[in-house]
């Protein structure tokens, strides 16, 4: 390991105003797509998730976009998860993904709100089954003494529903994120990087280029 001369050289493209929509989103949406066909991506949709509470102490983590469309960004997780508490204080995130084999990156910056319960239940009915079960035996982020109890829980839930549908549980759901400020990153050689931001006012977006 060499941290301090470890360098990439990006060099696979170019990125123009012409090549991106007026809306960030069908931009984003286009990016998304291109991830998808890439052959070296794993999971596109994979995003970090950045969120504070009311004192402002960041946290982020890894989460999967599950949703995109006029209203923003969606994904699920547990309401009484670290984030679900810290989006409940201050309904605020940022994410990032980071498409390395392309030499990418897309910001954005926005304001959240819960999904409606009905969105939530159809999510999670399409979710596989161990996913389901996972949700009740749980409790995201919350301290447990070792791994068996969590595995003894598993193993509850699936005797308990054994016969029946798994329900969503009223703890567990989706949000999503309605973009106030979004940037697409390409990477060029010399670090003299491609950068473009839009940023949403009372008429609709801006868009203007960005220094490296």
């Amino acid at each position: 390991m060499n941290i301090e001369s470890s360098r990439t050289t990006y060099d696979a493209g170019e990125l123009l105003e012409s090549s991106l929509t007026e809306d960030p989103v069908e931009a984003l949406r286009t990016w998304l797509e291109a991830a998808y066909e890439h052959r070296e991506i794993d999971e596109p949709n994979a995003m970090c998730l950045a969120t504070a509470g009311a004192e402002g102490a960041p946290s982020a983590r890894m989460v999967l976009l599950r949703g995109l469309d006029a209203r923003g960004l969606v994904f699920f997780t547990s309401y009484l998860s670290r984030k679900g508490r810290e989006l409940s204080e201050n309904p605020r995130a940022a994410v990032v993904f980071h498409w390395r084999a392309m030499h990418r990156q897309v910001r954005v910056e926005g304001t959240v709100t819960q999904l409606p319960e009905d969105e939530s239940d159809a999510y999670f009915a399409s979710r596989p089954r161990g996913h389901q079960l996972s949700a009740w035996a749980s409790e995201q982020g919350e301290p447990i003494d070792e791994r068996a109890v969590l595995d003894e829980r598993l193993e509850h839930f699936g005797a308990r529903f054994e016969d029946e549908e798994v329900p969503r549980p009223h703890s567990w759901g989706g949000y999503v994120i309605a973009p106030q400020r979004v940037e697409f990153w390409q990477g060029r050689p010399n670090r003299m990087h491609d950068r473009i931001e839009y940023r949403r006012n009372e008429r609709g977006w801006t868009r203007r280029r960005l220094q490296p």
